[in-house]
């Protein structure tokens, strides 16, 4: 059954466990409103940021939540990095595709001065800084990253040209304490740490993404007690398998969904089950 399907069953305006929900119904993270706060104060004067945690803890969506917000704000020039993992050359190109900059690889100098140039002009006619987004950070080269650093400082290291949010893994803040990214390291200012939720959180994320989509009594009080005692304190997880019993329940166009399918999709026996119903049909 496809997504259409789903939502015109359910009454959903969008499938809350799948990843492309809209960015003003996004759950909020615990301390994610006050880094967002801090963030959006930075636009004025620029600099870094870091978002860190363990795969599958929000860190993604919490740096489209941000952008979401940012983007609202009047004159202010928004760009995300979609390759990471580019070398110098590509990673010069797509800063200058970003911020509307014609860059030749080939001449890293004369790059260099026309994208400090557009950020300087910016800031002079907006008094905000263009802002760059960059998800899976840990990814980007030392090179890269110290590059970038130069670039956004000005005057003796005085003014920063730029906003950088960097979003990564617990790898990023480890590869600071090298000594070739030390000196950025101590130039990032607000971090927010993503960890691990409590069951009792998780609960509250599911009431707030049914809610938001348009059912709230989509579930059973008892399945959502259930799936969030079972997510290994993993938002991920907890949507992965959440996806999977709207689906299984759109199959079989069941009103309502109950912890009784939870334990036929997941328990090892209703596994198994599953599996000898497959093979005798």
């Amino acid at each position: 059954m496809n997504k259409t399907d789903i939502r015109s069953l359910y009454g959903l305006k969008y499938n809350p466990f799948l990843p492309d929900i809209p960015p003003e119904a996004l759950f909020a993270l615990p301390g994610s409103e006050a880094f967002g706060l801090r963030v959006q104060s930075m636009a004025a004067q620029g600099g870094f940021a870091l978002i860190t945690g363990d795969p599958g803890m929000g860190k993604s969506k919490t740096l489209q939540q941000i952008a979401h917000r940012l983007e609202q704000l009047p004159d202010l020039t928004v760009g995300v990095m979609q390759r990471p993992q580019s070398n110098m050359g590509d990673f010069y190109r797509e800063l200058g595709e970003l911020f509307g900059v014609g860059l030749s690889p080939a001449n890293r100098y004369g790059g260099f001065k026309a994208l400090r140039q557009r950020w300087k002009s910016h800031c002079q006619s907006t008094l905000l800084r263009p802002v760059l987004l960059i998800d899976e950070a840990q990814q980007v080269s030392a090179g890269c990253l110290t590059e970038l650093r130069l670039l956004q400082s000005d005057h003796f290291d005085s003014q920063s040209l730029l906003f950088t949010i960097l979003c990564g893994d617990n790898r990023l803040p480890e590869r600071f304490r090298s000594a070739d990214l030390l000196p950025l390291g101590s130039r990032i200012g607000p971090r927010l740490v993503l960890t691990p939720l409590l069951p009792e959180q998780l609960e509250e994320y599911l009431h707030f993404a049914l809610d938001q989509a348009g059912n709230a009594q989509l579930m059973s009080t008892e399945l959502i007690r259930t799936l969030a005692a079972h997510a290994a304190n993993n938002l991920r997880v907890l949507n992965q398998m959440a996806a999977e019993l709207i689906a299984a329940a759109a199959e079989r166009n069941l009103p309502r969904i109950d912890e009784s399918l939870f334990f036929e999709l997941f328990s090892p026996t209703g596994s198994k089950a599953r599996r000898n119903k497959k093979s005798n049909p």
